[in-house]
């Protein structure tokens, strides 16, 4: 396994079965593909069918599956990243996310709009985190 080190950061700060799923991935991608960032890619890919980021963490999605129309399309896609914000959640729970990521105005939000607004929220959430 990758050294807990080598985790990142907010896999450190999220739980024992995120890196888990992380760091299993990424040892067998380095196995079928050597060390390097197509392993990084693919076990983040096998953590964000099975979590979402929300803050500065990543927590277990309530139904497995792809997160974004990139996770959805594979790696050859056009398809925008949703960034860890799983933008195939129904409305309302993106909804629930932007509120307990205190995002203002998200009553009045559409759905693209809510997923931009928690990404934007999440990267915050994340310096504010790596600066402490």
């Amino acid at each position: 396994m990758p050294a807990r080190e080598d985790i990142p950061s907010t896999l450190k700060r999220s739980s024992a079965k995120a890196q888990d799923t992380y760091a299993k991935t990424h040892d067998s991608a380095v196995e079928q593909y050597g060390e390097g960032e197509r392993a990084h890619r693919t076990a983040f890919s096998a953590v964000k069918h099975s979590f979402e980021k929300v803050g500065d963490h990543w927590e277990e999605k309530e139904q497995k599956g792809p997160s974004d129309a990139k996770a959805a399309g594979g790696r050859n896609t056009r398809a925008k990243t949703a960034g860890g914000v799983d933008a195939n959640a129904s409305k309302q729970h993106l909804m629930d996310v932007a509120k307990r990521l205190e995002i203002t105005g998200r009553s009045r939000m559409t759905k693209a709009e809510l997923v931009d607004a928690i990404q934007k929220a999440n990267a915050a959430s994340t310096r504010k985190a790596a600066s402490k």
